[in-house]
């Protein structure tokens, strides 16, 4: 069955998405740089660590997630697909899909994709050719544009709902961005809805606080997360800011020992779980995502723009779906 309509709206989509990237990568004319703000940045990446590019030719990469074969699957915003890239460099489509964005695993280790332009949280099957719809309506009234998700301790699908790629000829119906709580039962929870744009999010490693970063305020928030999977005591974590250096806070990342990786201007921004700062890992490209893989979870692969970077880190990774606990 043939959707005109449908097409239009992802075309036009994509068109929107590789213009504000051209016009960014033309502001980003930096090159790769450490700049520590602590000794302790240097107990996290060697002074001569190199950048790799091991992925080129993407429209907009997204939600990059390592694949235990050796593979990273990332979304590619630009081109409306999700991706497969390879060691050697070559990438191939797994699946055409309206805007993908974040990605993760779940407890059973399937694929979850925010969907942004059906406005839905979706599972692939295990072979990867079809896919079931989540949770796509609170309470009735559709989402968002569902931007990022994360494994959460208890198992729960933890996802963020900004409005950041609400198609412009549809309407928002929820009269707020939303971070939220799927459970194993489908049955949807509203966690934080004070968020200018709530995008991308992570669980400290020993479970006791979610962190959710908010692109329009360039801040970073810091919740206590209980075993009922609630969130209370909000407080500001981290604020990113940096005139003349294009990117925002995005996709964030936690190490084994609590450190916070996130993309904002320039690069990926390194914090304590005290929030200080610990340094900065500048890129050629606007970053928007990253994740942890090899086989010892200590290379970062960074979603940037039209490419897929790996960098070797001294840090070992913190992913929750390699070891969840069973899922509900």
């Amino acid at each position: 069955m043939s959707c005109p309509g449908l097409v239009r709206v992802l075309l036009v989509g994509a068109l929107a998405v590789v213009s504000s990237i051209e016009a960014q990568q033309k502001k980003m004319s930096g090159e790769f740089a450490l700049k520590p703000d602590s000794p302790v940045f240097w107990s996290l990446v060697a002074k001569d660590a190199t950048l790799k590019t091991v992925g080129s030719g993407f429209g907009f990469t997204e939600g990059p997630v390592w694949e235990p074969g050796g593979t990273v699957l990332v979304s590619d915003e630009g081109k409306n697909e999700l991706c497969r890239l390879f060691a050697d460099g070559h990438y191939e489509t797994v699946m055409k899909l309206g805007d993908p964005d974040g990605n993760t695993r779940d407890g059973g280790q399937r694929l979850i994709v925010t969907a942004s332009v059906l406005r839905a949280i979706i599972r692939l099957s295990p072979d990867q050719r079809s896919y079931s719809v989540l949770a796509d309506r609170y309470r009735g009234m559709r989402l968002n544009s569902p931007n990022d998700v994360t494994l959460g301790p208890d198992g729960a699908l933890y996802f963020t709902d900004p409005t950041l790629d609400l198609v412009k000829s549809e309407r928002q119906e929820t009269p707020f961005q939303g971070v939220y709580r799927l459970d194993g039962k489908g049955e949807l929870t509203l966690l934080v809805r004070d968020l200018a744009q709530p995008n991308g999010l992570a669980f400290s490693p020993d479970g006791r606080y979610l962190y959710v970063d908010d692109t329009e305020r360039r801040t970073i928030w810091r919740y206590r997360f209980h075993p009922d999977g609630s969130v209370s005591d909000g407080v500001f974590f981290a604020e990113e800011k940096s005139e003349g250096e294009p990117g925002v806070p995005d996709g964030m990342k936690v190490d084994t020992k609590g450190n916070l990786y996130v993309t904002g201007p320039g690069g990926i921004w390194v914090w304590s779980q005290e929030g200080q700062r610990l340094g900065r890992i500048l890129l050629p490209s606007v970053p928007a995502n990253l994740t942890w893989g090899g086989e010892d979870r200590s290379t970062l692969f960074i979603a940037a723009g039209h490419f897929v970077y790996a960098l070797k880190m001294k840090a070992t990774g913190y992913l929750p779906y390699n070891n969840p606990k069973e899922s509900k």
